[in-house]
């Protein structure tokens, strides 16, 4: 069997498929914009590591600079994160469990790994796992500003459960954490700034009512690559959690133009009849739940549907063996699919780096 590395130095399409791509000027390109913005202002940036799952993608963004840590969704990720190098992340989820609260009170021996909280019996578990391994676990309290998934209520719910944290041994209260995901993929870019700055004028009121209890908030995060640009400007919110600018799928692109499509999917024609070709790639292969990938630089062509490893494409002329390029609609759950991305520079392999996040699901 090859080695991987082995195709480093080959043309882009030799590779075998499907084969995540990664575009490494684009990424770069997205990378810096994105550094650049938040290098000279109060907020930062927060890359999300579950739109990649690369830590060596993430220790690039770290480099790059604007950024005082990794965001990821979960506890394994954060594992794959701290085996890599990273200092500071944060679980933007609750760690449920005694188990898990154990395994993350262990990650804080040798980083700085810290976890939304929304319950008390959560703070009660991980004050137990921090006692009992002997390190202080840093936590923001969530609030659902909208978005009706965790949290709990701004103002006094907050402000009840942030005490308990307070009072509880072996945690820190380090702040806030609300998400206004229900509003970044607001097509009109005005109707998103004045829904956005209204979701989160109750998480910064929380923040000051904290502050006024005499009540540690130190960080209000939260945010994404749909809302940087307002998120990042509103005064009391500290950290932005962005990941999709990076690698840039094509849904997110609507909206987020001066982002390119760094990231695609190489998969070869298995099949043709007439103007119909039909791909070796399907729903085991490419985020779908955003709808249909599209056909890189073929926008006359359209991908019929996602079988488990078929995509019928439309309209687009090929040959059997030819190799094609898609850009899923959903970049996170595509690349939860892949166990490597092949770093392409001028359609030739540079480098294959590593997906350490692919399957963390715990």
């Amino acid at each position: 069997m090859m080695d991987y590395r082995d195709y480093i130095g080959r043309p882009v399409q030799s590779l075998p498929t499907p084969a995540m791509l990664l575009d490494v000027s684009v990424l770069d390109q997205n990378i810096k914009l994105l550094a650049d913005y938040f290098s000279s202002r109060p907020c930062k940036l927060r890359p999300h590591f579950k739109s990649h799952k690369c830590v060596t993608l993430a220790k690039r963004q770290l480099h790059a600079g604007g950024a005082v840590g990794i965001t990821c969704a979960k506890l394994s990720e954060a594992e794959a994160l701290v085996a890599g190098g990273i200092k500071d992340v944060l679980v933007a989820n609750q760690v449920v469990g005694s188990d898990k609260a154990q395994r993350l009170a262990a990650l804080n021996r040798s980083a700085m790994v810290r976890s939304a909280v929304d319950s008390e019996t959560n703070v009660m578990e991980l004050g137990a796992a921090a006692q009992g391994a002997g390190v202080t676990i840093g936590v923001l309290v969530e609030v659902d500003i909208g978005m009706r998934r965790c949290g709990v209520a701004t103002g006094e719910p907050a402000v009840a459960l942030a005490t308990l944290v307070s009072k509880t041994r072996g945690l820190r209260l380090d702040g806030l954490q609300g998400y206004e995901g229900h509003l970044v993929m607001t097509p009109d870019a005005e109707e998103r700034r004045r829904k956005v700055v209204e979701a989160l004028a109750p998480m910064v009121e929380t923040r000051h009512l904290f502050e006024s209890r005499g009540l540690r908030c130190p960080i209000v995060s939260g945010g994404g690559t749909g809302t940087y640009d307002i998120t990042g400007n509103v005064p009391g919110i500290d950290e932005v959690q962005a990941g999709s600018y990076a690698m840039m799928d094509c849904h997110y692109k609507k909206i987020r133009s001066e982002f390119q499509n760094a990231m695609s999917i190489l998969a070869t024609v298995i099949s043709v009849t007439g103007r119909k070709v039909v791909l070796d790639v399907g729903l085991k292969g490419v985020g779908s739940e955003f709808g249909l990938p599209a056909v890189a630089n073929a926008p006359e062509a359209k991908a019929l549907y996602l079988a488990e490893e078929h995509c019928p494409v439309d309209n687009c002329t090929g040959r059997v063996g030819e190799k094609l390029r898609l850009i899923p609609s959903h970049g996170c759950t595509t690349s939860n699919l892949h166990r490597r991305l092949w770093i392409i520079r001028n359609k030739m392999v540079e480098d294959v780096w590593a997906i350490e996040g692919s399957g963390c699901l715990e």
